[in-house]
C-alpha cells in the first residue's frame, strides 16, 4: 500500500457551510484552489463557490481551509428565528 496521500479534508471557515468539513480528493498530488458546494439553506437547494485559504498538517493528514465567495454563490437568506445565537 502506498504512503502517498490521496485524501485531504475540507474545512469551510464562513459562509452558509461555515463550520462544516468534508473529504476530498486531491487531483495529481494537488488540493483544488475552488470547491463547488451544494447545501439546502430554509429548504432551498444553492451552490456555492469557496477559495482555498491556506492549508496544513494536523497528525499527518493534509487540512485545507476556505473561505466563502459570495460573489460567484447564489444568493441565499437564513431565517434569523432559525439562528440559535438568538
Amino acid at each position: 500500500m502506498s504512503d502517498v496521500a490521496t485524501e485531504y479534508v475540507v474545512e469551510y471557515v464562513d459562509g452558509p457551510l461555515e463550520g462544516t468539513a468534508e473529504r476530498r480528493y486531491l487531483v495529481r498530488g494537488e488540493y483544488d484552489k475552488l470547491v463547488s458546494a451544494y447545501a439546502a439553506i430554509d429548504g432551498i437547494e444553492s451552490q456555492f463557490q469557496y477559495k482555498a485559504v491556506d492549508s496544513r498538517e494536523v497528525q499527518g493528514e493534509l487540512h485545507v481551509r476556505y473561505s466563502f465567495d459570495a460573489s460567484d454563490s447564489d444568493p441565499y437568506e437564513s431565517d434569523p428565528e432559525d439562528d440559535p445565537s438568538r
